[in-house]
């Protein structure tokens, strides 16, 4: 007898439609042989169907069973497909009708005693089904998660005999529970009440926040470079119903959910270690997975110690920076990965950390301090917005009493400009905030006065800043007349945005 049972596998963001397909016939030596470009993975799964069908008190046919992962061009990996293959070899060896599996899919991995366990990956092909009229029969754990999806019917399954019994309608189904929501992230208990002194650096990264621009903070080592960023979490704006599904779809996809949570709704913050490779920055694998840079999408990417990252690496990065997407190709095809992330990046002036410091004297060569910068392109850092030489602290700021502001108060700044910025862009698809404005949206939206203009000319011509920088010097003075509440681009905000280009000024020379 020949049974079809439909599940699905995760390619991309996309979930992909797989038929398995079980014959179960008695010419033959007895065996479970399997088909279509299943990985070892699912190979595997030979012993665990065995023993999860016994130990369900069904019997293991002693004939040839064939197993079919169509279509057969489309590689097949993980354990999703062990609840599907069970069904099938029960349902075509007679032990309940194959009817009962119209528009039913299926997905789980199971235990040597029948348990459905969780798996990564769920959410993305929920949403492909959404809307299609089909019931989806997952584990458990992962019930929640699959019901972010809307107009789908998910069926929670504890094990292998109830997902049997929920087939031939002897036992209704159990109820979902509703979504769990994770935490707003690993830094909510901080605050910039909490730094002392940084001015200018707190400005930098509220003007940031506000408008969705990139950021390279560049100081000695133990200014608070690090501390500072990791408090920007809590100053940006509250993500949306909808930019939450995206971001929880993808960490599904990469089977990074946080553990006992369906869904995320704090802002992702990604901080990779600086030896992290090209493929773990920008997605790879033989089936492509997210990397760091999706992982953050409608977050924060931060690279600590930017010039110690592997050029190649870094050079990954410039196309998502300004497309908001990487596509990542491989000989079976490609997957494309949102990837709309704030870049904020921390580095030391030079390879000792003490260019241009008063109170230490750097002991660079100019070749090691020429080498250094140099591991950094200029179209990477014409895609950088904010640049900003962040000072060690002085004495005084370090033992005044009391804090600085509070991240509540300046993220209803940050709050409201982005409301200025949504209305703006309403007409506008695929921009939300002025870091995403195209030069077409930048001559639209930033037109200066005849002294603005003088000003901008005046820089363009002394700091010699590419068509690039000049675009994002505007787009950081519109975000600094939103946060003043003002409509036209003022004189002093274009002041202090071309203020934000210390790389484009003379090198500071060292002290070798």
């Amino acid at each position: 007898m020949l049974a079809k049972v439909e599940s699905a596998a995760v390619v991309g963001l996309t979930g992909v439609p797989i038929t398995v397909e079980v014959d179960v016939s008695g010419g033959g030596l007895p065996g479970l042989h399997m088909v279509g470009l299943p990985d070892p993975t699912i190979r595997e799964a030979k012993e665990r169907l065995r023993s999860a069908i016994r130990n369900s008190a069904f019997a293991w046919p002693a004939s040839r069973i064939t197993v079919n992962l169509a279509p057969a061009d489309v590689r097949k990996e993980g354990s999703a497909f062990d609840l599907p293959m069970a069904v099938g070899v029960l349902a075509a060896s007679g032990q309940f009708p194959a009817a009962a599996l119209e528009r039913t899919v299926l997905l789980g991995e199971l235990a040597l005693d029948g348990q459905v366990r969780g798996l990564p990956g769920i959410l993305p092909v929920a949403l492909s089904l959404s809307g299609r009229g089909k019931r989806l029969l997952v584990p458990a754990a992962n019930a929640a998660e699959a019901a972010l999806a809307p107009e789908l019917t998910v069926v929670p399954m504890r094990d292998l005999a109830q997902a049997v019994r929920f087939l031939q309608g002897l036992e209704p189904a159990d109820p979902v529970a509703e979504p769990d929501v994770s935490p707003a992230g690993p830094f909510s208990f901080v605050d910039y009440a909490e730094v002392r002194g940084q001015g200018a650096a707190r400005r930098a990264l509220e003007v940031a926040a506000a408008g969705g621009h990139n950021l390279l903070l560049i100081g000695p080592p133990g200014v608070g470079k690090t501390m500072l960023v990791e408090r920007l979490p809590t100053i940006l704006p509250p993500m949306s119903p909808a930019e939450s599904l995206e971001v929880t779809m993808i960490h599904s996809a990469a089977g990074l959910l946080p553990s006992g949570f369906s869904q995320i709704t704090g802002r992702p913050f990604r901080h990779p270690h600086h030896t992290a490779s090209a493929p773990a920055l920008i997605g790879g694998g033989t089936i492509p997975r997210p990397g760091e840079v999706s992982l953050a999408h409608h977050g924060v990417l931060f690279l600590d110690e930017l010039p110690e990252f592997d050029r190649a690496a870094l050079e990954g990065l410039r196309q998502p920076l300004e497309a908001g997407r990487v596509t990542v190709v491989r000989t079976q095809g490609s997957c494309t990965f949102p990837a709309r992330v704030m870049l904020v990046a921390a580095m030391n002036p030079c390879p000792c950390g003490f260019a241009g410091d008063p109170r230490r004297g750097c002991v660079c060569t100019p070749s090691q301090f020429i080498k250094y910068r140099s591991k950094m392109s200029g179209p990477l850092l014409d895609r950088i917005d904010l640049q900003l030489e962040v000072p060690a602290v002085r004495w005084e700021e370090m033992t005044a009493a009391g804090g600085g502001e509070s991240s509540a108060a300046i993220r209803s700044r940050v709050e409201q400009a982005r409301r200025v910025q949504r209305e703006r862009f309403k007409a506008e698809p695929g921009c939300f905030v002025n870091g995403q404005m195209s030069h077409r949206q930048v001559r639209r939206f930033c037109r200066l006065t005849a002294e603005g203009r003088e000003i901008l000319g005046r820089a363009v011509e002394r700091l010699g800043l590419s068509a690039r920088a000049h675009d994002r010097v505007l787009r950081v003075a519109r975000t600094i007349a939103d946060l003043e509440g003002t409509a036209e681009i003022e004189p002093d905000h274009l002041a202090e945005a071309v203020q934000y280009r210390c790389l484009d000024r003379p090198v500071i020379e060292s002290n070798g």
